[in-house]
């Protein structure tokens, strides 16, 4: 045999060998000054003592800054928002709560955070080994969940239980044109709760469930793409009732150019001019640029849009369109008549009927839409006239920075 054949074959043995041996170095990294965002959907059924009570939908919005870094460690900056839609109701998503958060997190993906946050619900998970890993090689680690229980159970400080969590990474994929990490990532729970041996009310006493995941990292850019998941989680309650969420999960990591905001309101401005839109007045502010329709005209007590608010809004959404990949946040206002309740109601409503018809005219994914209601407590004018009432009675739709 030659020896340049020798030589050959001595190389490819070398290259084979080399793949089996050498693996991803997989780690998170953190670039001071960076943006970017995740969305998330939940779709769950729930049940009551094995009972079906109800089918959620839920929206989950988690902006994330990252202010400084040291040595591989990451110091982040999140805000989330999670709203809901109703089945049967609403198109829209509705917001429902709002949450900050600020931690440390390694290159590896542990957590360094006060245990007073809510917000996020799943913490140390991945974490990454420390060695170098090859394809269908497993490791294991400790994580947590923490969840929000003050309205349901009237828990008042955030909920922690821990999970030991098993990952086997499956290799690399190529997904939305980007090779990313997969990542299986299982883990069942089984928890006591200390300290409720002598209650009795819906507070919960044991933890029984299961999460199954396909986690995707982009280790060249350090951060996660995305995730599907299943899950079951069964929260027994000292009452001896029992409830149940299972249902499935995905999520995904978005990246946008920031808003020239000042831009952007004077382009506004000038469509909103040439389409003839009246009542309507744009401004910057800390979320984005926000049209405000003033004066905007239902019959009374009512969230039924009329014909000339549609076309009103049916400009408004030619002008949304301009700006795809920009999420909004509608929020409904309405003069003081009435109690604060029934006005709360009142501009929830509007600020939802307002959603679900630009969805209907295609101005924004659903994905892309939220909306609330802040009631009349945010006058711009006098409440006392009829003009300031006008200016009062308003939708707000803002185009969001991130």
């Amino acid at each position: 045999m030659k020896k340049n054949t020798i030589l050959v074959i001595a190389c490819s043995l070398l290259f084979l060998l080399g793949s089996v041996v050498y693996g991803e170095v997989l780690r998170f990294r953190y670039v001071p000054g960076e943006k970017y965002r995740i969305v998330t959907q939940v779709k769950e059924r729930v049940f009551v003592n094995g009972k079906y009570s109800h089918t959620a939908d839920i929206l989950d919005k988690i902006t994330v800054s990252v202010l400084e870094e040291n040595e591989g460690t990451g110091l982040l900056e999140c805000h989330f928002q999670t709203s809901e839609r109703s089945y049967g109701r609403s198109n829209t998503y509705k917001l429902d709560s709002d949450y900050y958060s600020k931690f440390l997190r390694s290159e590896r993906g542990i957590y360094t955070i006060d245990s007073k946050y809510f917000m996020p619900v799943v913490r140390n998970v991945p974490v990454f080994p420390e060695k170098d890993v090859k394809e269908g090689e497993s490791w294991s680690a400790d994580g947590e969940e923490v969840h929000d229980l003050r309205a349901n159970f009237g828990v008042d400080k955030a909920f922690h239980f821990p999970v030991h969590v098993n990952y086997r990474y499956l290799g690399n994929r190529t997904v939305d044109g980007r090779e990313v990490a997969a990542i299986k990532i299982d883990y069942s729970v089984f928890y006591k709760v200390k300290g409720t041996e002598d209650y009795t009310g819906n507070v919960p006493r044991i933890i029984t469930g299961t999460s199954s995941q396909v986690y995707y990292f982009d280790n060249n850019m350090g951060k996660p793409h995305s995730y599907r998941e299943e899950f079951d989680f069964i929260f027994h309650l000292a009452s001896g009732d029992y409830v149940e969420w299972t249902g499935e999960s995905e999520g995904k990591v978005i990246i946008a150019e920031p808003l020239k905001r000042g831009e952007v309101k004077r382009e506004i401005e000038k469509d909103i001019e040439k389409r003839g839109i009246e009542d309507a007045k744009v401004k910057e502010d800390e979320n984005g640029v926000t049209i405000s329709l003033q004066n905007i005209n239902f019959p009374p007590n009512s969230a039924l849009l009329v014909p000339s608010e549609k076309e009103k809004l049916r400009k408004i959404g030619e002008i949304l369109k301009k700006y795809p990949d920009r999420d909004i946040l509608i929020t409904g206002h309405t003069a003081r008549i009435g109690t604060e309740e029934s006005c709360q109601i009142l501009s929830e409503e509007r600020a939802r009927a307002v959603g679900d018809f630009l969805l209907s005219i295609g101005a924004k994914k659903l994905t892309q839409m939220i909306f609330r209601g802040k009631g009349s407590r945010e006058p711009v004018a006098d409440n006392s006239t009829e003009e300031g009432r006008k200016q009062n009675r308003r939708v707000e739709i803002t185009i969001l920075e991130n």
